[in-house]
């Protein structure tokens, strides 16, 4: 079983698939048909190669798709011609071609059924896988989405304990610098203590009991 692609589609593979679809499209094909033969070539489904035929490659052909198409009319044309010619002619030969041809068109259309039997089925795959790869996305963006909400919950608490460190080291360093002061302002007061207790006249009692000064 040819393994089915999932890579990106490569200009190579627009190209075959543009040439394999152009071709039944002259040759009086079905487009069905045709993403069929690309996908076997190319190991892809036949939903894939058609919708990548109708949503990119047609667009970059239209030209050639109307070409293919008067081709195709013309190719109609000269058969019907031809099978006018033998039939009046009353040979057996061309009923039992006519009746071959008939059955050849059965055939094509019971076989067209079948392709677009297999082609749906094909797309409901396509979407389904489509769709669980669309749910795997959205939960993963939930994910994401919740996983970014709690760095945002844990990015605004480390706000809030910075500015609650700055606040209590603004405190801190308020209380220090206070304490400074204070400390400098008593060194000075006991500097003037000291020298005012220098200053001041000394005295002794003698042994009669008099007062006397000591320089």
């Amino acid at each position: 079983m040819t393994a089915i692609r999932q890579d990106a589609w490569s200009d190579e593979d627009d190209l075959i698939l543009a040439e394999v679809t152009l071709r039944h499209i002259r040759e009086g094909g079905t487009q069905l048909a045709a993403f069929e033969e690309v996908g076997e070539r190319i190991g892809r489904t036949a939903a894939a190669c058609g919708f990548r035929w109708n949503s990119f490659v047609r667009k970059k052909y239209e030209a050639a798709i109307q070409i293919a198409k008067a081709q195709r009319q013309k190719r109609a044309q000269l058969k019907k011609h031809a099978a006018v010619s033998v039939f009046s002619g009353g040979t057996a030969t061309a009923v039992l071609e006519g009746m071959d041809s008939r059955s050849r068109e059965v055939n094509e259309e019971a076989l067209s059924i079948d392709a677009v039997i297999r082609f749906l089925r094909q797309w409901k795959q396509t979407y389904q896988d489509l769709m669980r790869h669309i749910k795997q996305v959205e939960r993963a963006l939930h994910e994401k989405e919740e996983e970014l909400a709690k760095f945002r919950r844990e990015n605004e608490q480390l706000n809030k304990q910075v500015n609650e460190v700055e606040t209590d080291y603004r405190v801190v360093n308020d209380d220090y610098k206070a304490l400074i002061q204070i400390m400098d302002r008593a060194r000075k007061m006991a500097f003037l203590v000291e020298e005012e207790d220098d200053s001041k006249p000394r005295f002794k009692m003698d042994a009669n009991g008099n007062l006397e000064r000591i320089d």
